[in-house]
């Protein structure tokens, strides 16, 4: 059992006292592009800074939860883990280069890069979400600061380097990251084998954080059973919020580096990111594969049809797998409301509509089912974790899956997340319901990748 010392706990502190540095997609295609031995080495030394930094964030929020939310079992051992894979980061050891080698990595390029413009996203006007769920508060996790206020980074780009909020300046990360290495031919055995151990690493890393999302929930679970309570408070609310989304990019920025040091080269990928990700296709997948855990779950020979209507040839830079996540979640939703308004023995069930339209920002998707639709009372809660029957319930604790596997179906987990996966590049989900009749869900996505990372 890994326990934190009280000298890490002064690393953790420290590095929590610096900014963290927002990508968008479009920066990270930029950094992957035909990556040499020396841009992947550029890439994890990025790594090996940035992410102690956003562990250490998270560790110090989990240590000082609300309510005694921190004392939970569950919650203590997901801070461990945190801290476990920081500690394993910030003593990874160094690599060390011929100094020629070492001359070239250090000196400027010849064409000084100059990053794509990224931009907050639009849907979010307070730094986090606090008119989500009914009236703003203040409490942990809600921030009333405007995105584009004096409390913003000072150079305004997202890039981690102003010093707007009392944390400490870092250098830009055109400076950090990205680097020209065509000029180097040949890169010493030394450099492959660093960025192989490291990439272990951060596999290693990855498993270990696998099962995060169930554990806290069982952690939330544990406490709402120790207060007797029915629902979480809106404070705890929000700090789910922001921690899910924190171990989205976590898990984005990981992956993506595993992918770029692993993954054969092919044309429309860099990394785990599709530059030419074909809407059509993905939500026709998501469609086939919700349609089949309905048959499967009501015991159908054949399930509501969904009717899609997309172009064909709509192509966006994006991560399939968070769209295929956010579509099949959906698209479940709206499955099991229609069976359940006309029953699993009927013969002819409405179709549910998925209707993709091409904007000048925004690839828009419509969801539409004639299920029933939701209360207008009940609208708020169907954003908050947890609404759902589950007080009889256990989470496995030996569950490893990661979120992608949906195992939170029946836990509430599916709507507060998917939006969450929307909002991470630039995107966002609506919902507007007709109760008695049906409900309609949007999906918003930044066409144009052009969004940072929303930073809790």
């Amino acid at each position: 059992m890994f326990r934190i010392s009280s000298s890490l706990w002064e690393r953790i502190h420290h590095y929590a006292s610096f900014p963290q540095t927002g990508v968008s997609l479009q920066q990270m295609v930029l950094f992957g592009q035909n990556p040499s031995q020396g841009t992947l080495l550029r890439g994890s030394q990025f790594l090996l800074e940035e992410l102690p930094v956003r562990l250490a964030h998270r560790v110090k929020e989990l240590d000082q939860l609300p309510h005694n939310l921190s004392d939970m079992p569950s919650i203590n051992k997901v801070k461990n883990w945190y801290a476990q894979s920081f500690d394993e980061l910030i003593h990874f050891p160094p690599i060390r280069l011929p100094p020629d080698i070492r001359a070239a990595l250090l000196a400027p390029p010849a064409d000084p890069v100059s990053l794509p413009e990224s931009y907050p996203n639009p849907s979010l006007h307070y730094q986090y979400y606090s008119d989500d769920y009914g009236t703003p508060q203040t409490g942990l996790g809600i921030v009333s600061t405007p995105k584009n206020g004096k409390n913003q980074n000072a150079n305004g780009n997202g890039n981690g380097n102003g010093n707007g909020t009392g944390q400490k300046m870092r250098i830009p990360m055109e400076r950090r990251y990205y680097a020209n290495m065509s000029h180097v031919k040949q890169w010493p055995p030394e450099v492959r084998e660093y960025n192989r151990s490291f990439t272990k690493t951060l596999e290693s890393i990855k498993k270990r954080h696998d099962p995060t999302v169930t554990t806290v929930a069982q952690g939330v679970l544990e406490w709402k059973r120790s207060r007797n309570a029915r629902n979480i408070n809106l404070d705890v609310q929000h700090w789910l919020d922001r921690f899910y989304m924190s171990r989205i990019g976590i898990r984005f920025l990981i992956g993506q580096h595993i992918a770029l040091n692993t993954l054969q080269p092919h044309a429309d990928y860099v990394g785990i990111i599709c530059t030419r990700a074909n809407v059509h296709d993905i939500v026709q997948e998501a469609i086939e594969n919700a349609r089949f855990v309905c048959e499967e779950h009501y015991s159908m020979f054949k399930g509501p049809p969904v009717q899609l209507i997309c172009p064909k040839e709509l192509h966006f830079a994006y991560v399939p797998g968070h769209l295929s996540h956010i579509c099949f979640e959906l698209l479940k939703n709206s499955l099991r409301a229609v069976v359940e308004r006309f029953g699993h023995e009927a013969e002819h069930f409405p179709p549910i509509k998925v209707i993709v339209v091409e904007g000048k920002e925004d690839i828009t998707i419509k969801i539409s089912d004639e299920g029933g639709g939701i209360a207008r009372s009940a609208i708020p809660l169907i954003w908050t974790y947890m609404y759902t029957t589950m007080e009889a319930q256990n989470i496995d604790q030996d569950f490893t899956d990661s979120d992608f596997k949906a195992p939170m179906a029946g836990f509430g987990y599916g709507l507060p997340l998917s939006r969450l996966y929307a909002r991470y590049f630039g995107g966002d989900l609506r919902l507007i319901s007709m109760d008695g009749f049906g409900t309609d869900v949007y999906i918003h996505l930044n066409r144009l990748s052009s969004s940072r990372e929303p930073l809790p």
